[in-house]
């Protein structure tokens, strides 16, 4: 069961499900593409369904002071779990340009749109939108009517990059240039097969070695697998491959519902 908060320097992420982590610091906890549905889809009866459980309980979730939300695909941008969220407690969400009308529909929120290279400060840190390679679409008639994104959180406990949902591409170099390396990267690692059909939109674990040597964070933690079955690899190849390329480089790859507390 995370803590209600953690004070001071500290930085815990503790990884719930999917892109689903909850980052807490400096007395506040963010949660980012949160998902507590049993399946990835508008339907309860068709689309992917979850093979292993959020790892924190709906009941033992802390009070959220703000929600990220990366791009509208059903595995991101959960309705259901966000019409719970908000009847929970009234968090502010920050997400791309284009999706603020569908929480509004909702009467969720409230929610601030953040394009490329925009930056809000709120909850006691910055968070600027960066670039991700990727795509957006809820329907066969909206795609990319909206935008993607990733995020940098930036609070005197250091900088985190939550990359979301992206191919390998030249943004990792440009963040890194313009932030810095930060103190954790959130990388995704999965649905990564067949590659002629997925590297356009998701990297691979080699790829996301790639990006952290690039981005030179104290640590990464994998996200983006081992909840649903995307794609074509197996739901725990992502992390045997990530073993396997990450060599001695501070990767680390949690199961639902573990936690770590960042130096």
């Amino acid at each position: 069961m995370p803590p209600a908060r953690i004070e001071g320097s500290a930085l815990r992420i503790t990884l719930v499900n999917h892109s689903t982590v909850l980052i807490q610091q400096h007395g506040v906890n963010i949660l980012t593409d949160p998902i507590w549905s049993e399946r990835t889809s508008p339907y309860q009866w068709i689309g992917p369904r979850r093979k292993r459980i959020p790892g924190v309980a709906w009941e033992h979730l802390p009070p959220i002071h703000l929600v990220l939300l990366s791009h509208n695909h059903y595995d991101h941008l959960d309705l259901p779990t966000l019409r719970r969220l908000a009847a929970r407690q009234n968090a502010p969400y920050i997400v791309p340009r284009g999706c603020a009308p569908l929480l509004h529909a909702e009467k969720i929120g409230p929610a601030h749109e953040l394009d490329w290279g925009d930056s809000l400060p709120l909850a006691g840190c910055t968070i600027h939108s960066v670039p991700a390679l990727h795509s957006a679409a809820r329907s066969l008639r909206d795609r990319n009517r909206s935008l993607w994104c990733g995020y940098i959180i930036e609070s005197s406990a250091g900088l985190v990059y939550f990359a979301a949902d992206t191919a390998f591409g030249p943004h990792f170099a440009q963040i890194r240039e313009r932030f810095g390396a930060p103190r954790l990267a959130l990388l995704p690692i999965g649905a990564y097969e067949p590659r002629w059909f997925m590297s356009p939109i998701h990297m691979n674990p080699e790829e996301a070695v790639r990006a952290h040597r690039i981005l030179e964070p104290t640590t990464s933690i994998a996200i983006h697998h081992g909840t649903f079955q995307l794609a074509d690899e197996s739901i725990d190849a992502p992390k045997e491959a990530l073993a396997a390329c990450a060599g001695s480089h501070r990767f680390l790859v949690l199961n639902n519902g573990e936690f770590a507390d960042l130096p």
